[in-house]
């Protein structure tokens, strides 16, 4: 089996018909399996499933009994993946067309590259209507080469649109995902296989998949929520620590952090939350490691937020 698709879905019944429906049309000239696991959900995601798995024998189904959550139901999909490459694509995420064969073809054709992933659009799920590009309009995006490597994920943590990443199986499938991160999983998995894959991180600049934004969404509960915010912050940090595992310097490491900190820094200053801000930042600039000229300025003038978002181009 050349790939496996793994998918988990909990509580999709809207959406993981045209996921799933995305995936299993892909046209390849090799074999490939959908791997999906619904996680006990309560509403009738279990049963959309179940109907189009009827019409296509590569969608294989796994149903946890009770509710695993989503490192418990990963392990599941990953035991039972078959694929020399493993694709991850969350449950309410859409594949474009030629997805599957443009990343194994790229995989097929540089033995350097251990993991790759692709431009992303991101909509809105109420108008269908495209807000960003989740690559291209990152904010650290001129930072990020296209063949980066362990240490630009940690300098720059979720470069990577998470239903974009395909990588090359390993030994330590299951080992990958004890990184003891309960809210943000994807960035400490991404670690973990690439540092156990060694190897690069490529970007394909094609527009491969859709990133769905809705009200349950990850980005949008963890907007709804100062405190979930702070413990992804904490669980960002603890996975950019990961890389002590595998030999990467301590500087890389912290300046990693460094920038963890910023960019939740940032996210707060956007919400006029200045109390957070100012902690925030002052957790920054530890051993006074800046990982640009921007974030010390913004460093140096944490007293003075008006200042700082005149300094940023934002309107105030």
């Amino acid at each position: 089996m050349k790939l496996s698709v793994i998918v988990p879905a909990f509580k999709l019944a809207p959406f993981i018909y045209e996921c799933l429906l995305s995936l299993v049309t892909q046209h390849t000239n090799f074999d490939f399996e959908v791997v999906v696991c619904d996680d006990a959900s309560p509403d009738n995601t279990f049963e959309v499933i179940n109907y189009l798995q009827s019409a296509f024998p590569h969608l294989v189904v796994l149903r946890n009994e009770v509710n695993l959550g989503l490192i418990g139901t990963m392990r599941r999909l990953l035991e039972t993946a078959r694929g020399q490459y493993i694709a991850y694509v969350d449950g309410d995420d859409i594949a474009l067309p030629g997805k599957l064969q443009q990343q194994v073809d790229y995989l097929e054709q540089h033995p350097g590259c251990s993991m790759v992933y692709h431009e992303s659009d991101m909509f809105d799920s109420a108008t269908g209507q495209h807000l960003k590009w989740y690559s291209k309009d990152y904010y650290n995006y001129q930072y990020i080469p296209q063949q980066a490597d362990i240490t630009h994920l940690i300098r720059y943590t979720v470069f990577l649109q998470a239903s974009s990443v395909m990588f090359r199986r390993h030994a330590s499938l299951i080992q990958a995902l004890q990184h003891d991160c309960k809210i943000i999983c994807d960035f400490p998995w991404h670690m973990m296989n690439i540092g156990l894959l060694g190897g690069t991180i490529d970007r394909l600049d094609a527009v491969l998949g859709r990133y769905r934004i809705h009200n349950n969404s990850f980005g949008a509960q963890t907007q709804q929520n100062h405190q979930r915010r702070l413990n992804v912050t904490e669980e960002l940090v603890s996975a950019c620590r990961l890389g002590q595992q595998f030999g990467v310097a301590e500087d890389v490491i912290e300046y990693g952090v460094n920038h963890i900190y910023f960019s939740a820094a940032l996210y707060f200053l956007r919400l006029n939350e200045t109390e957070l801000f100012r902690q925030m930042i002052e957790l920054s600039a530890s051993r006074q490691l800046y990982f640009d000229q921007r974030h010390q300025s913004v460093f140096e003038h944490r007293d003075q937020p008006d200042v700082v978002k005149q300094q940023l181009g934002w309107v105030v």
